[in-house]
């Protein structure tokens, strides 16, 4: 009979090399599946089979007094998963978490900048001395704009993968998929000027130097997400007033921006990588003003066309 211990072992280990899941996912199934682990040890089961569905509510709802319930989602979602491996690997004939219900969650909006904002921020960079990391700034803006592309992805992103002479890029999402993104003129002509000087940025006697990464520090290392997401909020105060501006909201900028001028979700969804289409249809409800403005030219019944109400009373 296995342990609980031994099953989720098992399964994070099949995680990290079948499923290529990133250190990060694999980590985030590790302090779950170990909470759950801990809860059923207080209970009094160790074995695998003595952790049944009544258990998981008991150790669901414990968490519900003082969680958020996105995160029990989340919880729920992970001992799915790990269930579902079970039964593929014959270690459980049933799955007690098959019908766990999920609680109710009302999904934040996207944030996004309307256009004009979006300019007005990458415009700020331009404001300053020109410099190497006012040139790579400027190029950062201009690419998570343009292409779309996740925090990760961008830090990421190598010279070999980038090709400004076709406008592109080959970024490595999650699950290590690899995806081509297109630049945009904009974005080719900045990373272009600041390739020129980036050079400058490498320090040849410092052991941490990435002669590979696209956009370097500094003192030549590789830029961390955490860089970027201070970049954006300095950015983001200085060109919009805004101290909540983040790196995904550029690519919620680029979504609504593209499916505002008419690109079709398919595509939306194919340029940012997403797996489920339902994931890119979160981005529908910021173009009802652009679905207005459709209607209007073309429905023969809207306000350019067809019968005008004057106000009278049908005789």
């Amino acid at each position: 009979m296995s342990t609980v211990e031994a099953a989720v072992e098992d399964f994070l280990v099949s995680l990290a090399e079948e499923r290529r899941a990133s250190p990060n996912t694999v980590a985030a199934y590790r302090r779950d599946l170990t909470q759950l682990r801990a809860f059923a040890e207080e209970e009094g089961e160790t074995d695998l089979d003595g952790v049944d569905r009544l258990l998981l509510r008991k150790w669901l709802g414990q968490l519900a007094r003082d969680r958020k319930p996105s995160t029990v989602a989340r919880k729920i979602s992970t001992v799915r998963t790990f269930y579902r491996h079970l039964q593929r690997t014959g270690q459980l004939a049933e799955n007690p978490a098959e019908r766990l219900e999920a609680p109710k969650l009302v999904r934040p909006l996207p944030t996004f900048l309307d256009a004009e904002t979006t300019g007005e921020v990458i415009d700020v960079v331009s404001d300053q001395d020109d410099t190497p990391i006012v040139r790579r700034d400027a190029a950062i803006l201009e690419l998570l704009y343009a292409s779309g592309i996740r925090v990760s992805e961008l830090c990421g992103l190598d010279l070999d993968r980038l090709d400004l002479r076709h406008a592109e890029a080959r970024v490595i999402g999650k699950g290590d998929r690899e995806r081509l993104v297109p630049l945009g003129r904009a974005a080719v002509a900045a990373l272009g000027r600041y390739l020129e000087e980036r050079d400058q940025l490498l320090r040849p006697k410092s052991p941490d130097a990435d002669r590979a990464a696209v956009f370097l520090s500094y003192r030549g290392r590789r830029l961390e997400p955490r860089r970027i997401q201070q970049l954006l909020r300095r950015f983001g105060v200085l060109g919009a007033g805004r101290a909540d501006l983040h790196p995904h909201a550029m690519r919620h900028s680029c979504a609504t921006h593209l499916l505002d001028g008419g690109a079709d979700l398919r595509s939306i969804q194919e340029l940012l990588g997403h797996r489920s289409l339902s994931t890119t249809q979160r981005y529908t409800h910021t173009s009802i003003d652009g679905l207005i403005r459709v209607y209007d030219r073309a429905h023969p019944f809207s306000r350019g066309g067809g019968p005008v109400d004057n106000g009278d009373e049908p005789s």
